[in-house]
């Protein structure tokens, strides 16, 4: 489904021409909205030459790959996961998909392997705008909202996210993920 306004869940696709570097091709989920501001994380850029343990020496029980949530505070990990039931403070932000929790925590789930790169996922900055500047580059068609709920965020091809979540909206967008990233070459 698609949508007009920015909602907590939500995905923001850009747009297939988009030319700014940070979010050429992204798929972003918005953990939070509010009149405030607008908080959401990179689905979809993997840092190939990073891990979790480059960055946390010490929690070096588990393999984790390391995402670029965006250029906001690049010196902060954030987290997603899908297992409500290990932390007691989390935000659910899809039905399935929970944002954060307590550090001291994760270190222990971390240390005692109760967490596999299946259920959580990890990322170097966010992406934010501040009130009102989410929706105007909306108007502006800088960015395609659907819901979060209906795509597998954690799992799959990452680099094939931005292409699959425009195939499953249907009609004009399955069309648009097709399109060169530039369109000289087509």
């Amino acid at each position: 489904m698609i949508y007009a306004k920015p909602k907590t869940g939500r995905l923001l696709v850009s747009e297939p021409f988009l030319d700014d570097p940070n979010f050429k091709r992204t798929v972003i989920l918005l953990c939070e909205h509010r009149k405030t501001g607008t908080f959401g994380l990179i689905l979809n850029k993997q840092l190939d030459d990073y891990r979790l343990v480059d960055v946390l020496p010490d929690l070096d029980g588990i393999d984790a790959p390391l995402y670029y949530g965006g250029p906001v505070e690049t010196n902060t990990l954030h987290f997603l996961h899908t297992r409500p039931d290990l932390f007691e403070e989390c935000t659910q932000v899809t039905h399935n998909v929970y944002w954060g929790g307590d550090f001291e925590r994760l270190r222990f789930l971390i240390s005692t392997q109760q967490l596999d790169n299946d259920s959580i996922r990890f990322f170097i900055g966010y992406s934010g705008w501040e009130a009102e500047q989410l929706q105007t580059e909306t108007d502006e068609k800088t960015w395609i909202i659907t819901d979060g709920e209906e795509n597998d965020l954690l799992d799959g091809d990452t680099d094939e996210l931005w292409r699959n979540v425009l195939k499953n909206m249907g009609g004009n967008f399955k069309v648009i993920s097709n399109f060169p990233e530039n369109p000289r070459l087509n």
